[in-house]
């Protein structure tokens, strides 16, 4: 094979390892409705299984990234209890001694320092017990008016497929370009082969 016929080999096999790459990935997202061809319906693979993206997507961010179970555990946890207590305490010893005056005046004119000490330690040591149920409580109502996968879903199915080509083309931008290159270097290594496989069989 000529030289010159080699080397126009190796890059036609080249480019096109490229375009077929770059067509593959533009095929992602492209056409972005169905088109009826000799019979064959074509359409990108993201937007044509769109919903079932957004329902997947729904579903692995309810029940592996935002866990009710694990929310829960975090927010029922004793330990947010004590991060509060100072606040608590700061109010619990206002009410006690500011605004008791307002609501029971002959109450407050018999409780002295000792009493309003008591009865703030009660109240605290209450609010340790009562803390985790009142939370849990809410949690399970919580859980039955947010359907995390439902609003998940209903989000992403909601986006366009040209927002949805946006959102992805920003996370894989590199990805991409990288294996548009990989395309190209296994068609330019192919090219060689055949340029290798014409010398050696003449």
């Amino acid at each position: 094979m000529h030289i010159t016929g080699s080397i126009i080999t190796i890059l036609l096999s080249a480019f096109t390892g490229w375009v077929t790459t770059w067509i593959a990935i533009k095929m992602l997202f492209h056409p972005r409705k169905p088109i009826r061809f000799l019979g064959l319906t074509i359409q990108g693979i993201f937007p044509k299984n769109h919903r079932l993206i957004a329902e997947k997507l729904g579903q692995v961010v309810s029940r592996e990234l935002l866990s009710f179970d694990e929310i829960e555990e975090k927010v029922t946890n004793p330990e947010n209890l004590k991060k509060l207590r100072p606040d608590i305490e700061g109010h619990i010893d206002n009410f006690l001694r500011n605004k008791l005056k307002d609501v029971f005046p002959m109450l407050s004119m018999m409780m002295g320092e000792k009493t309003i000490v008591q009865l703030k330690d009660a109240f605290l040591e209450e609010l340790e017990s009562l803390f985790p149920i009142l939370m849990k409580s809410y949690m399970n109502k919580l859980q039955q008016d947010l359907d995390f996968e439902k609003i998940v879903t209903e989000k992403v199915a909601g986006f366009s497929s040209h927002k949805l080509e946006d959102i992805l083309n920003q996370i894989t931008k590199k990805e991409f370009k990288f294996l548009e290159v990989i395309g190209g270097v296994f068609g330019l290594l192919i090219g060689v082969v055949q340029v290798l496989a014409a010398f050696f069989t003449k």
